[in-house]
């Protein structure tokens, strides 16, 4: 029996996009000869994923899960939206945004290379592409994680064209599963689904988007011809209806324009006796 070597099996996944242990199973059983371990897996129809791994992969559907204080917004491409609409598809889905939320990687990358319930997250992968007869790819994720006393809501818009994580902070661990609050982060998941805010509030706004925006306002003001002190204040009038559109906590609640964010949350928070705070969120849209 010829010896299998990690090399060889390294060079039959790559000719053939086949599970790493399926590679080693079949070059075993074709005692070392890279052909006949090809066409073992030919055979089991495992080497299909391989022939898959160029086609377009533009449908998908993106996740939202979560698993005591911690949780994850997913985003797996396929080619069709049939497939993306199929509860198997579903599953792998599910299982890859599990594997996300355990691990913590740092991008796709290293989710692939990461193992979960045993198994390489890529051999996974490689498997649900046999399986499900297209090309599939974990394109895209956040990870939230709750610190000290609070909670996450997930929430799927359009059938999983749209997924938000929203984590809240708050003083009593009972409010977690209070349907009153939970309500109330749906209505707040629901909110950035639809507006999109470019973040929590003014003070979390990135630098650049700032400088960018401020650039823009400033070159509008000077198309004015007034002068320099009242371009100033048309530039930083602007800027400040930027922020209360595009920062959550600050837009108007559209349920109820006449409120904002802030001011929804701390009115449910009051029903409470409790003290309810937007920590941080996560947004992912289908081609994101």
């Amino acid at each position: 029996m010829a010896a299998i070597t990690a090399a060889m099996v390294k060079e039959l996944r790559e000719a053939t996009g086949a599970g790493m242990m399926e590679c080693k199973k079949a070059l075993t059983e074709a005692d070392g000869d890279f052909d006949a371990a090809v066409d073992v897996l030919r055979t089991r129809g495992l080497a299909a994923a391989a022939k898959k791994a160029g086609r377009a992969t533009n449908e998908g559907r993106v996740n939202a899960l979560v698993e005591g204080k911690k949780g994850a917004v997913v985003q797996v491409n396929c080619e069709t939206d049939f497939v993306a609409l199929t509860d198997k598809f579903g599953g792998y889905v599910d299982t890859f945004t599990k594997a996300v939320i355990e691990n913590d990687p740092a991008d796709p990358a290293a989710l692939l290379e990461s193992e979960y319930e045993g198994e390489k997250v890529q051999d996974a992968l490689t498997e649900a592409i046999h399986v499900i007869g297209e090309n599939m790819q974990v394109s895209n994720f956040k990870r939230l994680e709750v610190e000290g006393t609070g909670a996450l809501v997930p929430y799927i818009h359009m059938g999983g064209k749209i997924g938000v994580l929203v984590s809240f902070s708050f003083n009593n661990e009972a409010t977690a599963s209070d349907e009153k609050f939970l309500a109330m982060g749906k209505d707040v998941a629901m909110q950035i689904a639809a507006t999109n805010p470019v973040a929590l509030d003014e003070e979390s706004v990135p630098e650049e988007v700032r400088e960018h925006e401020m650039s823009i306002y400033k070159a509008q003001a000077a198309e004015s011809g007034k002068p320099e002190n009242i371009q100033e204040k048309i530039a930083t009038g602007r800027m400040k209806k930027f922020y209360k559109e595009s920062c959550l906590v600050d837009q108007d609640f559209v349920k109820d324009p006449d409120q904002t964010v802030s001011s929804y949350i701390a009115s449910v928070a009051k029903e409470f006796g409790d003290e309810i705070k937007v920590v941080d969120f996560a947004r992912i849209a289908l081609g994101d």
